[in-house]
């Protein structure tokens, strides 16, 4: 089995292929009754680049690390897309649901950890 620190890489990487912004991974590992072990959270500026990050990270994953996501959520409006792969939850939203939905804020005692924007 592949392991998660990679799939983590490879979902970061995906997003960054599609100019995705603002990357905060939660580290969840040390929070009792979480649904997963890691948040990725990042944007895209329109639903079409909410979409292709979402198809970037589907590819990154699936090439670099072979995993597929069990589901994902949101694509329909793709305001706020969210992709299950079991340990890591990866959430691309646009930047107003983003901010409404504050998910950094709600897990702030997990380890945050900003992923510069590459330009």
């Amino acid at each position: 089995m592949n392991n998660v620190k990679e799939l983590i890489q490879q979902i970061t990487e995906g997003i960054q292929d599609k100019k995705g912004k603002k990357i905060v991974i939660a580290d969840l590992t040390h929070i009792e009754d979480t649904i997963c072990n890691y948040f990725i959270i990042c944007q895209g500026n329109s639903p079409s680049q909410v979409t292709a990050i979402v198809e970037s990270v589907k590819d990154f994953a699936r090439k670099g690390a072979g995993y597929k996501p069990y589901a994902i959520d949101g694509m329909r409006n793709a305001e706020w897309v969210a992709m299950d792969y079991a340990d890591v939850l990866v959430h691309v939203f646009q930047p107003g649901p983003r901010e409404f939905y504050n998910l950094e804020h709600l897990w702030a005692d997990a380890k945050l950890t900003q992923i510069p924007d590459i330009d």
